[in-house]
């Protein structure tokens, strides 16, 4: 259950894995974690649900002060119910005031379920956290990102789920102390998923790129991909899209940019026949250079990119590629 801001101490982070293995948005989630904490003169605790409990001191040299050590084979899939019994559990038995949970797959399924169980809020996919004169502030866009919205609440844990890419990492200090709590998971039965057999989809990974490609409504056609792929292998980059093209199933999900999709950071980001708008916008903003290109010199993407070329795609792309291949 919900409990007062009097009552609540402390800021909590929730660690995510697969089968052992760390997400890097926990290293995010600790770095801002640990200024929230600061901020607030408060100890941070991170909850590491694990198979294997080998790495758990990677988060005390992250920042944290505590960890809770819960170690199961459960805890091996992506099964919400053994996890969000477990969490709701430790909240309800240390009251803290914040709890914070990286927007990835699982933690966008888990972090509501969690807050249903305690009756509480939870603001999904922030873009800012912030302590305002000792109240905790959550930041995140509104109407396809056009303004920012700044959130408060007074019910106990103030949940928030981030999205991965949004901080940076906390830097590791092997020379930090803290404390390693082992906790015995509940024992429950029912409700459990049962696993038949695992399917792996194409992996792409476009959030990792050092170069990213993508392509908007200025693509005449599904086969027209190839331009982009093309530019891609010439620069070794990704593919990259925007949301109306995988709305319109021309390119999966894993390759969209933008608030509704992925974020980026890459080094350089060549944004092919993409106006701007401001969804698109939130997923690609960080990148380190951008090119554009478009036929519309008005286009708000120039009033981002580092290098324009008003031109189309289809003569612009391929004397790229010719002149990429010379050199």
């Amino acid at each position: 259950m919900a409990y007062d801001e009097d009552e609540a101490e402390g800021v909590w982070i929730y660690c995510e894995q697969e089968k052992g293995d760390i997400h890097p948005v926990s290293y995010e989630l600790l770095n801002k974690g640990r200024e929230l904490a600061d901020d607030l003169d408060t100890d941070l605790t991170a909850l590491f649900l694990t198979p294997d409990g080998e790495n758990t001191q990677k988060f005390i040299s992250r920042g944290a002060d505590r960890v809770y050590l819960l170690e199961d084979d459960r805890f091996n899939y992506p099964d919400e119910y053994p996890f969000k019994e477990n969490i709701v559990r430790l909240v309800e038995e240390n009251k803290p005031e914040i709890f914070l949970i990286g927007a990835t797959h699982f933690g966008r399924s888990l972090a509501p379920r969690i807050a249903a169980a305690l009756e509480t809020g939870l603001t999904a996919d922030c873009t800012g956290l912030k302590i305002d004169e000792g109240e905790f502030v959550q930041i995140r866009p509104a109407f396809t990102g056009n303004i920012l919205a700044h959130i408060s609440t007074d019910r106990c844990p103030k949940m928030s789920t981030v999205r991965y890419k949004e901080f940076e990492e906390s830097e590791k200090d092997t020379n930090r102390d803290g404390d390693i709590i082992e906790k015995e998971p509940i024992d429950h039965s029912g409700g459990e998923v049962t696993i038949l057999d695992e399917m792996k989809e194409e992996e792409v990974n476009i959030q990792e790129a050092e170069i990213v490609v993508s392509a908007g409504r200025g693509l005449k056609d599904s086969q027209d991909f190839e331009l982009i792929e093309e530019l891609c292998s010439a620069v070794d980059g990704k593919v990259g899209s925007s949301r109306p093209l995988v709305d319109e199933g021309w390119i999966s999900r894993n390759h969209q940019v933008g608030y509704s999709g992925k974020r980026v950071k890459p080094n350089l980001y060549i944004a092919c026949g993409i106006s701007g708008a401001p969804q698109h916008l939130a997923g690609m903003k960080d990148s380190e250079i951008v090119v554009a290109i478009n036929t519309e010199p008005s286009a708000p993407i120039f009033d981002h990119a580092d290098y324009g070329i008003v031109g189309d795609l289809y003569e612009v792309v391929p004397d790229l590629v010719k002149q990429l291949k010379e050199e």
